[in-house]
């Protein structure tokens, strides 16, 4: 895939629901790595009309500011389910199209996907900003429609 969102409009209200997704998921181990640009390997969840059809592992390249977000997209990743993710990050996820749901909890990649398509992703603010603070906790469900 060249071009990572080309023709596909993302909007989070007010748009019929798209019936396929991939979702990636920034792995430590067989759980969620709470640091996006310290994991393992990524899940990728791939999902048809909210089930979950097949999970693969890759293992990412070596992590620079800025790789991994393009690496992912560039998987066809539609969605990213992550722990603390950096605000650069964000951005560059933004500008490919790709909807980012940061300040996951720690559990393994099907049950997030799960909770996720159920509306039942629970996410708090969880934005590193790497001098040293990470997360400003604010608890609240996010009824995501997926």
């Amino acid at each position: 895939m060249k071009e990572v969102g080309t023709g596909v409009l993302h909007y989070q209200n007010n748009i019929p629901e798209m019936t396929k997704k991939r979702i990636a998921i920034p792995m430590a181990g067989n759980v969620l790595s709470e640091h996006f640009g310290h994991c393992q390997a990524f899940a990728y969840v791939d999902v048809e009309n909210n089930a979950i059809t097949k999970v693969s592992m890759m293992d990412p390249p070596e992590h620079q500011p800025g790789t991994f977000p393009k690496w992912v997209a560039s998987n066809g990743a539609t969605d990213v389910i992550a722990g603390g993710m950096g605000p650069m990050a964000v951005n560059l996820f933004n500008e490919a199209g790709v909807n980012v749901f940061v300040g996951a909890q720690v559990d393994t990649a099907e049950n997030l996907v799960k909770q996720f398509l159920a509306g039942k992703l629970t996410l708090n603010a969880n934005y590193c900003d790497h001098d040293g603070e990470h997360g400003h906790g604010h608890g609240h469900d996010h009824g995501h429609k997926h």
